[in-house]
């Protein structure tokens, strides 16, 4: 799995959002998605609506997918 078409999906599946997808083997990744409809969201919702983006894949061709999930907002507090 390409960690672009991964990042793709995400930000086809958020409208708005950012994400930074990375992977040492191509099964457990790493993302940063940073999108407004996180606002007000527990982190479990945020992942919840990360995974929606993504379908079948996860569990399959997506191994493992560790998540870190801001708000824009938060996302400035954190440069």
């Amino acid at each position: 799995m390409d960690p672009a078409r991964i990042q793709a999906m995400i930000e086809d599946g958020l409208p708005g959002a950012q994400a930074a997808v990375a992977s040492a083997d191509g099964v457990h990744f790493e993302a940063t998605v940073v999108a407004s409809q996180f606002a007000g969201k527990l982190p479990l919702a945020r992942h919840r609506l990360v995974y929606a983006t993504l379908g079948g894949l996860m569990g399959g061709e997506i191994h493992a997918l560790a998540l870190q999930t801001l708000t824009p907002g938060e996302a400035a507090a954190h440069q």
